[in-house]
């Protein structure tokens, strides 16, 4: 893996459908103090194929289920099934669920749908529109509800738990709507639960009203399930190609098992970051997607790094904050907000581009305002070309200001390569638990505030903790400014 002085050190072997340029990662691009040497990657490739020699045994051993999801023929006939029967009404779809159960269908949906086909459609033919509840903002959700035809509308509940409060509160608000304006026999029409095969208060729901009912997978926890149920059935129903998805997904999973370290883009992604952030002190890793399409792909992959490496504790109980940061910016937008600071503020980020090779349109920049050499320039130009160099112009600006930075690129914003690419960082992620020596599959952070919720609004059980929290409030009355 040691580069030599100049060349872009890029990992292409394998798929076309993902290419990763990381020369902006190493010391001959922003130095040797901000960048990763030719022994520092030498010196990564024992303990990734270790890594990778975990995944396998462990996954022999039934543990990481989300690496099997791609191969689930048997769903997607049961989504596109679905899918066929509800096209015959269905001009909206609805996701009640949140986090992993509503960011990977967004950021798919997003990505695979151009803007001028985000809205209702009144033609048999077409797909539905997908709309993702994520909040419990009353004034945002009632808004939702007002906007739709519920005679025309497909509700989809994902809660693997069935306890998830958010999710069970707005499926709560809409099963009586729909009994109220439709009727109950309606119901069955039009909810489907995605939860549980055995267990859970959604399951007993399910049983007790006869409700339509997809499996969440065993194994497979939120943020590693959109490739499951929780994302293959609200997918389909819109028209999304889930087969071709799958196929991408799969073609990434047989790259990681099969492909050498450097040609292996799931390793190298979560090797490269691992030295980032502990030789190198960037505890940040800022996904900046040029194109509108995978700017929600940013807002899951947040999700997906920040819950499985953000803990407090090692494997064996020992105390140790591990883990790295991901945000978001989108380029070009925040190349004229967030930029600045990542440019000249604290020097303790890394920036990952996403960047597509092609857009779905071509928009040429007219040749007018010829007179005025400041605006001439562009004319004969087009707006995805433009984008093309405001990227490549960034990254070279980062790197001659000693600041890391690195590409992902895939083909076009299209059902394989975002296959490829979701598998391909949840792959990236559970890698990176395994380096850090950290449980990338549990939460314990997120389950505290819901603990409080619990007693705050008065479930049974948790009446321990609305006493913590009054007890917290009591404390420094004084500091709080009415």
């Amino acid at each position: 893996m040691a580069e030599k002085k100049g060349t872009p050190v890029k990992a292409e072997g394998g798929s076309y459908l993902l290419k990763l340029d990381y020369n902006n990662l190493t010391a001959q691009a922003v130095g040797p103090e901000n960048g990763l040497s030719g022994e520092d990657l030498e010196d990564l490739k024992k303990p990734l194929l270790a890594a990778r020699k975990y995944f396998d045994s462990q996954r022999k051993n039934g543990a990481f289920p989300f690496a099997d999801l791609p191969y689930d023929t048997e769903l997607v006939k049961k989504c596109k099934a679905l899918a066929l029967e509800a096209k015959k009404t269905v001009q909206t779809t609805v996701v009640l669920g949140i986090g992993g159960s509503a960011l990977g269908a967004k950021a798919i949906y997003r990505a695979l749908k151009s803007p001028e086909k985000l809205s209702p459609s009144t033609s048999k033919s077409s797909a539905s529109k997908l709309l993702v509840a994520d909040n419990i903002d009353p004034d945002g959700f009632n808004e939702l509800l007002d906007q739709l035809d519920l005679s025309k509308t497909f509700i989809n509940v994902i809660s693997k738990s069935g306890t998830t409060a958010e999710t069970m509160s707005q499926f709560m608000v809409v099963y009586d709507r729909l009994q109220r304006s439709l009727g109950r026999s309606w119901v069955k029409e039009h909810i489907l639960i995605t939860t549980d095969a055995k267990t859970g208060v959604l399951r007993k729901i399910v049983d007790q009203d006869g409700l339509n009912s997809l499996e969440v997978p065993s194994g497979v926890g939120g943020r590693y399930s959109v490739l499951s149920a929780v994302g293959l059935a609200p997918l389909a129903m819109v028209g999304v190609d889930i087969v071709k998805l799958l196929a991408g997904a799969r073609e990434a999973q047989q790259d990681f098992d099969r492909k050498p370290l450097s040609a292996n883009k799931a390793l190298l992604f979560a090797g490269l970051n691992y030295l980032m952030t502990t030789i190198k002190g960037r505890s940040v890793l800022v996904m900046m997607p040029y194109s509108d399409a995978l700017a929600e792909t940013a807002d899951w992959f947040g999700q997906l790094w920040n819950e499985s490496l953000g803990k407090a504790a090692k494997i064996n109980g020992s105390q140790n904050l591990t883990g790295q940061t991901a945000v978001k910016a989108l380029g070009v937008t925040d190349q004229h907000s967030q930029l600045q600071t990542y440019m000249e503020g604290p020097n303790d980020k890394t920036v990952c581009f996403l960047a597509l090779e092609k857009f779905r349109s071509k928009t040429p920049i007219p040749k007018i305002f010829k007179e005025f050499p400041e605006l001439s320039y562009l004319g004969g130009a087009e707006l995805g070309q433009l984008l093309k160099f405001e990227l490549m112009g960034t990254a070279r600006a980062l790197a001659e200001n000693s600041r890391p930075n690195f590409t992902l690129t895939i083909p076009a914003a299209e059902a394989s390569a975002l296959g490829y690419l979701i598998q391909t960082l949840m792959l990236s992620t559970v890698i990176s638990g395994k380096l850090y020596d950290i449980d990338p599959l549990d939460q314990p952070g997120v389950e505290l505030g819901k603990k409080f919720t619990y007693g705050l609004m008065g479930r049974q059980g948790f009446e321990d903790f609305k006493e913590r929290y009054r007890q917290g409030l009591a404390e420094n009355p004084k500091f709080r400014v009415k």
